[in-house]
């Protein structure tokens, strides 16, 4: 069930790619974690918690994309992103932007796909909807 302040899914499974919402840098209480590398871990282990709801992780990701409100920020990016991913890297993108909710300076969203070694189906709801795909509240 959604609501005004989340008006959306934290993670979508369709057609054997999971596209997680952009997590932010908030810690266990929901509250703001500051700062540039902190933040930046805070929002990784919020996207980490969504992507495990659906039962992918780090290794499963394609493409990640870290919206920024100030592009120096971009070298803590590549370095975070150095050392969560060995070669080859998903693709990603660092865009900068000139707000963020609750004013942080980090969200970052990801595209993961499906482990081979198991069916797309077992992070699927049964419902009306096409066995394809499934929304993750």
């Amino acid at each position: 069930m959604s609501d005004p302040q989340h008006p959306y899914s934290d993670a979508v499974v369709a057609n054997g790619l999971v596209f997680v919402s952009g997590s932010l840098p908030l810690d266990a209480d929901g509250a703001v974690v500051p700062g540039g590398r902190a933040a930046m871990d805070a929002a990784m282990e919020q996207l980490k918690q969504r992507m495990a709801t659906v039962g992918v992780g780090l290794a499963d990701v394609v493409k990640l994309t870290y919206f920024v409100t100030d592009m120096a920020l971009r070298d803590l990016a590549n370095e975070q992103f150095i050392e969560l991913w060995a070669e080859p890297r998903p693709a990603r993108t660092v865009v900068g932007v000139a707000e963020l909710p609750r004013g942080v300076v980090v969200e970052i969203d990801a595209v993961a796909k499906v482990s081979d070694d198991r069916s797309a189906s077992s992070a699927i709801v049964s419902d009306d909807r096409s066995a394809s795909s499934a929304i993750v509240p």
